[in-house]
C-alpha cells in the first residue's frame, strides 16, 4: 500500500536515489555477491524506485515480485527500464491485510522503501516475526526519522516540525503509525530476533535550486500541521508564505532525515 501519487514519486525519486546509504547498499551487495540469481519481494513498490536503485548491486539474473495496491503504480513499475536479466512481476495486494503470503520460501530478500514509518507496531511485529521464520534478510530504505532542518531558520519551524511528527503517528492504513520511531523500532526487533543490522542515515539534501520539491514539501507540511491543530491556521499560513518567498528567492535549503538498514539473520538460506 503506497498511498502516493505517481507524480510525487517521480518528483522525489532523484532525491531518494542520491540519499540511499552507500554502506548499507554495499552490505546488500556483499551478501549476494556469490549468487548466480536472486528472487526479491519489494513491499509497497510504488513506481519501482527500489528496483532502479538496487538492481545494479545484485546478481545479473533477478526476479522481482513488486507488491502494491495501486494498479497504476504497478503498471509503471513493471514497465520501467531495467538492465540485464531482470524479470518484474506485479502483485496487486493491500499490505494492510494478509501480506505474509507474498513472503514465501522462494524469496531471497525482502525490500521496501519509505514504508516503515507508515506502519503500525503490530504490522512491524508481524513482518519481523515472519521474516525471521523464513530466515530472510530485509533491506529497508528511506524511513523518515523525524528530522527536518530548513535554512534559513524561521521562528515557527520547531512547532511545524512537531506537528508534522505528531501527524506521522496517525493511522496511515495500517493502524496507528510508528512514524519517526519506526527505524529504531524495526532495528531493535530484528536484533532481538538474532539479526545483524547495518544501518546509516539516508537524508534528503535539497538545494536552493530544487524549488518544486521544496514547495511540495512545504505545502504538505502546512496541511498536516493544520490537521493536528496545535498551531493556529493563521500562523501556519504566514509561515508557509514566508517559506515560499525564501524558495522563490532561491535562498532556501532543506535536510529531511531518513534511515536505511539491512538486517541479516545469523543463518541465511
Amino acid at each position: 500500500m503506497s498511498g502516493f501519487s505517481a507524480e510525487w514519486l517521480a518528483l522525489r525519486e532523484g532525491h531518494d536515489l542520491g540519499a540511499r546509504n552507500p554502506i548499507v547498499l554495499d552490505a546488500v551487495a556483499g551478501l549476494f555477491k556469490s549468487h548466480n540469481a536472486i528472487n526479491v519481494v519489494d513491499l509497497a513498490c510504488g513506481a519501482g524506485s527500489t528496483v532502479r536503485a538496487l538492481s545494479s548491486h545484485l546478481p545479473a539474473r533477478q526476479r522481482w515480485d513488486l507488491v502494491d495496491n495501486d494498479q497504476r503504480l504497478l503498471t509503471l513499475a513493471c514497465g520501467g527500464k531495467s538492465t540485464g536479466d531482470v524479470r518484474l512481476n506485479a502483485v496487486p495486494l493491500d499490505l494492510s491485510g494478509n501480506f505474509e503470503r507474498v513472503l514465501d520460501d522462494t524469496k531471497d530478500v525482502i525490500t521496501m522503501s519509505a514504508l516503515l514509518d507508515l506502519v503500525s507496531e503490530n504490522w512491524l511485529d508481524r513482518l519481523t516475526r515472519h521474516a525471521a521464520s523464513q530466515a530472510l534478510p530485509v533491506y529497508a530504505a528511506l524511513t523518515y526519522d523525524g528530522r527536518i532542518d530548513i535554512s534559513p531558520s524561521d521562528p515557527l519551524d520547531e512547532a511545524i516540525t512537531s506537528a508534522v511528527n505528531a501527524h506521522q503517528l496517525t493511522d496511515k492504513g495500517f493502524g496507528p503509525a510508528l512514524g519517526p520511531s519506526a527505524a529504531v523500532a524495526a532495528i531493535s526487533r530484528f536484533e532481538a530476533l538474532g539479526y545483524s543490522v547495518v544501518q546509516g542515515n539516508s537524508d534528503w539534501v535539497i538545494g536552493a535550486a530544487d524549488q518544486e520539491i521544496q514547495l511540495e514539501l512545504l505545502a504538505g507540511w502546512a496541511t498536516v500541521a493544520s490537521e493536528i491543530e496545535t498551531v493556529p491556521r493563521r500562523d501556519i499560513d504566514h509561515w508557509l508564505s514566508r517559506r515560499k518567498n525564501e524558495v522563490g528567492a532561491r535562498a532556501s535549503t532543506m535536510r529531511v532525515g531518513h534511515v536505511d538498514f539491512f538486517a541479516t539473520p545469523m543463518a541465511t538460506r
